[in-house]
């Protein structure tokens, strides 16, 4: 029996690509056990039990960005946790770790190479984060889900995506997810999102432009999320929901989406051959940019900055491809030339050669 420890968490980033690959290989062999690190604060110590895998919490230890007190106490902090790691993987005869980045990463990516345990990386965003980054080093599999991704020793295969996107039929589920959202199948259908939380520049700006998109003969559906700052319009044609419980269902009936560019949208998007316009988060270390730039090289989207996304572009801009069907046509082929649909069977090979070449034999050194 091969036993196999995930390691990630804190954000659906992280999160769902590591369940998608926890079941695959629980379908694949149902008598190997699939353990998972995370921590008990982040998005994993809800979604990882209600899978119906067991989680082993470490403490989550950031790395310090600035002189103070918690930066004294982080060496040992730090060690207690690779040291946690280490007596997790002896006494539960762990083989292999795969690593999908965040906080209890870095810990177990050092915690294996110390018990010659084979690591296998998987890194969603184009713009690695420091834990893989390190990883990486003496991984024997590393792969990412973008090209333009730079790791040492990087292979591309794709994100691994939830199986109700994986084997989405979105044309024979049209009539069924128009019908459950309130829309008419035979009208095309703009769909905008910026995730569970929304996004106030998509929102203001989609509202906005509500009736000048709906008389462009384009219905609308607006996940706004959570947070949401804006009312409906009231728009015949326009759907408000605050959330999407079933995405697959509006990613079906999807003929074109306004979205952020996170690394899982890019990946479901393309996938499934739908084109976007994309409207970076603006915030951080702009990874988003970078995430959607194979499927807007290959000319399945459009970048929009954050600041520039505002009625004036969607009415010179939007309105004109609304109005071009073949130019949408075009584009959603495009999307799907750079889409991944097998991106978790990919990252079960990756771990399977790592098993195969054991952890001496086939990792790499630093």
């Amino acid at each position: 029996m091969t036993t196999y420890l995930l390691a990630g968490g804190g954000t659906a980033g992280h999160v769902n690509p590591l369940l998608a690959v926890a079941d695959r290989l629980r379908e694949r062999d149902p008598s190997c056990e699939v353990l998972v690190l995370g921590t008990a604060e982040g998005l994993e110590s809800r979604l990882v039990p209600a899978r119906g895998y067991e989680l082993l919490t470490i403490a989550k230890v950031p790395f310090p960005r600035r002189p103070n007190r918690a930066a004294l106490a982080f060496p040992a902090r730090f060690r207690r946790s690779i040291d946690d790691v280490a007596r997790i993987i002896h006494d539960r005869g762990v083989d292999v770790v795969v690593g999908f980045g965040g906080y209890v990463s870095t810990p177990a990516y050092l915690a294996a190479r110390s018990a010659r345990v084979p690591v296998v990386i998987h890194e969603a965003n184009a713009r690695p984060g420091l834990a893989n980054r390190l990883g990486s080093r003496w991984a024997a599999r590393v792969g990412v889900a973008f090209s333009g991704t730079s790791l040492p020793h990087a292979e591309v295969v794709g994100m691994p995506l939830r199986r109700e996107i994986e084997t989405l039929d979105r044309a024979a589920l049209r009539a069924e997810a128009a019908a459950f959202f309130g829309l008419d199948a035979t009208r095309r259908v703009l769909l905008a999102t910026g995730g569970s939380l929304g996004a106030r520049r998509i929102n203001r700006t989609m509202v906005a432009s509500a009736a000048a998109i709906t008389s462009a003969g384009w219905q609308v559906l607006h996940v706004a999320g959570g947070n949401a700052d804006v009312a409906d319009p009231g728009v015949d044609g326009y759907r408000m929901v605050a959330y999407a419980d079933r995405m697959d269902l509006a990613l079906a009936v999807a003929d074109l989406a306004v979205s952020r560019a996170g690394a899982a949208t890019v990946s479901e998007l393309a996938a499934l051959g739908i084109p976007a316009v994309y409207v970076p988060y603006p915030v951080g270390n702009g990874e988003q940019r970078f995430n959607a730039a194979d499927v807007v090289d290959a000319g399945g989207g459009i970048l929009v900055d954050d600041a520039d996304f505002v009625p004036s572009w969607v009415e010179a801009e939007l309105l004109p491809l609304l109005g071009d069907p073949a130019c949408v046509e075009r584009m959603a082929a495009a999307a799907a030339s750079v889409g991944r649909r097998d991106g978790t069977d990919r990252m079960i090979t990756l771990i399977d050669a790592a098993l195969g070449g054991g952890a001496g034999d086939d990792a790499h050194t630093a």
